[in-house]
């Protein structure tokens, strides 16, 4: 007899299932042999030549809260956009996130050494999927960006933004705020950067989202956007090539020819889709719990 409870806990992919257990090995590698942190994490010091560390950080958690919290959220966040973007593409948009989040932590790591020259910038070990968690809810606020959560109140277009502010916030607090800050913060703007202006559209040979309600902008309130959109259009300028068009032309361009991925309506397709893939999977569980709760009341008579 199926339940509520494991309503909400199924529909998890394959290829998310694959990745969770990749992330509770890891831990327990981690936790059995303490000494592969050295080879695992990413320690800025000995990253040449242990260059493979920028890929196999973020997939190695430390502390038993930190898999938990990342192997749900994979399972739960998947379940949302894999079937909206396809395996592949999901797959590819983790590695990509994963790997240039630990090269611009990296560089932040060396910078900080240099303008502090205190040596535990360059020997902390720093490793989590949470990068690539944060580029999911960017994700997420693509494709459902006005889908409103009940418990919470708000819109889902604003869950990067709440992350990276209460983040902010704890850092204040918190003396390790190095090990998980400069993480969250890269793993939102690679991931926004990639779905911004790299994802590619087999069905319409297309790249990006150039959407207004998908700009950089988009992050911040109404107030604090005329300051946000320059420095915005000085990284899409180094990105296209050519400073943000106007909001009724046809997309970006680049050198008087159209830049691949400049379809708005493309954009408004995929949100449509993502909506109706949520719509359809949130249907399903509340049949599945319908079900079990018609199920109950009939399996206490037989009993009786």
């Amino acid at each position: 007899m199926s339940s509520p409870v494991s309503g909400i806990f199924s529909g998890f992919t394959k290829l998310c299932k694959g990745l969770a257990v990749i992330l509770v090995g890891g831990h327990i590698v981690v936790q059995l042999l303490p000494v592969s942190v050295t080879y695992l994490a990413l320690i800025p010091a000995r990253t040449i030549p242990f260059g493979w560390n920028l890929i196999t950080a973020g997939y190695i958690e430390q502390s038993v809260h930190g898999v938990v919290v990342s192997t749900l959220g994979l399972l739960f966040l998947g379940k949302l956009l894999e079937p909206v973007w396809g395996s592949k593409e999901f797959l590819k948009f983790i590695f990509i996130t994963n790997f240039l989040t630990s090269v611009c932590v990296f560089v932040t790591a060396i910078a900080l050494y240099y303008v502090t020259m205190q040596e535990k910038y360059l020997y902390m070990p720093l490793s989590g999927f949470h990068g690539v968690l944060a580029g999911f809810l960017v994700g997420i606020k693509q494709i459902v960006p006005d889908q409103e959560l009940h418990l919470l109140k708000i819109k889902v277009k604003w869950l990067p933004s709440l992350m990276l502010l209460l983040s902010i916030a704890i850092s204040f607090f918190t003396p390790e705020s190095a090990t998980y800050l400069p993480t969250l913060i890269f793993g939102t703007y690679i991931g926004w950067i990639y779905l911004r202006y790299l994802q590619r559209k087999p069905e319409s040979k297309l790249r990006g989202d150039p959407s207004e309600d998908f700009a950089f902008s988009t992050f911040f309130p109404e107030f604090l956007r005329p300051i946000t959109d320059p420095i915005a259009s000085i990284f899409h300028r180094m990105l296209c090539g050519k400073s943000e068009v106007p909001s009724d032309s046809q997309g970006y361009t680049l050198g008087g020819s159209p830049l691949l991925g400049s379809d708005p309506i493309e954009a408004s397709r995929r949100r449509e889709r993502g909506a109706r893939a949520l719509e359809e999977r949130l249907a399903a569980e509340k049949l599945a719990a319908g079900r079990s709760s018609e199920e109950q009341p009939i399996d206490v008579n037989d009993r009786v």
